[in-house]
């Protein structure tokens, strides 16, 4: 990405952050006059963030009807469980908002092995881009919504995992990752968005958030490159000193 196309905001706070954040994504829908889709991210950083798009003054303007929601990656467990990012997300807004029930697109996890589900979810959202290969003029994502691990991991891609090498599938079972098997979209999937936007808070994730803004290729998240804009979005702790 060339520094224009980028753009990092620091905030004062997380709460600051979540504030501003669901403004920014409540006017891209709005600005959107089709079928708006963002993908989601998991973890505990955005679920500030979720639940201010659910607060009265946010979700009065969210056009619900047109905006699918999609999930970046999922933990391998059912829909109920404490670790699940759909769970999260759930509970978080789209239970509290009047969403249509066929605009929100979990990855399955019940009854079906990792590498099936995997193949489900990029079924699912071929038919929604309709078609089977990515274009560049034409992203599968209005907004992509991605967390950053310590360790340089974003989505479910991990340092190290064969998900790093995938190029032509969607989504991909990750295993031996974590204790628990994950559901990932890949880069081309990832990066097939018009604007996309890390999502980071905490000191403990300074030292990854410089890596990645300068593209370290050592971590995951430094070889994300999205077709549309790139933005950061960080706290106080999170962000990174500047040089002058």
């Amino acid at each position: 990405m060339s520094a224009a196309a980028t753009e990092i905001r620091t905030f004062e706070s997380a709460g600051a952050l979540a504030h501003d954040v669901a403004d920014w994504l409540c006017r891209l829908a709005q600005a959107s006059e089709r079928a708006f889709a963002v993908s989601l991210s998991g973890g505990s950083t955005p679920r500030r963030l979720y639940e201010r798009l659910a607060a009265p003054e946010t979700a009065s303007r969210f056009p619900w009807n047109r905006v699918h929601w999609f999930w970046g990656d999922e933990r391998f467990v059912p829909h109920d469980h404490r670790d699940s990012n759909f769970r999260m997300a759930h509970e978080a807004f789209l239970s509290r908002v009047p969403v249509p029930a066929e605009n929100i697109h979990a990855v399955p996890t019940e009854g079906i092995s990792p590498k099936d589900a995997a193949a489900a979810y990029e079924s699912t959202l071929k038919s929604f881009y309709g078609g089977p290969t990515l274009v560049p003029d034409r992203p599968l994502f209005g907004v992509t919504l991605l967390g950053l691990g310590e360790d340089g991991h974003t989505a479910s891609l991990f340092p190290g995992q064969p998900a790093l090498q995938e190029m032509q599938r969607w989504a991909v079972a990750v295993i031996g990752a974590k204790s628990e098997p994950r559901i990932t979209l890949t880069y081309p999937a990832l990066d097939s968005s018009r604007d996309l936007a890390f999502v980071v808070t905490g000191a403990e994730k300074r030292q990854a958030v410089a890596r990645a803004q300068a593209e370290d290729p050592a971590i995951p998240a430094g070889a994300i490159r999205p077709i549309g804009r790139l933005h950061w979005f960080t706290d106080r702790a999170a962000a990174p000193e500047r040089k002058n």
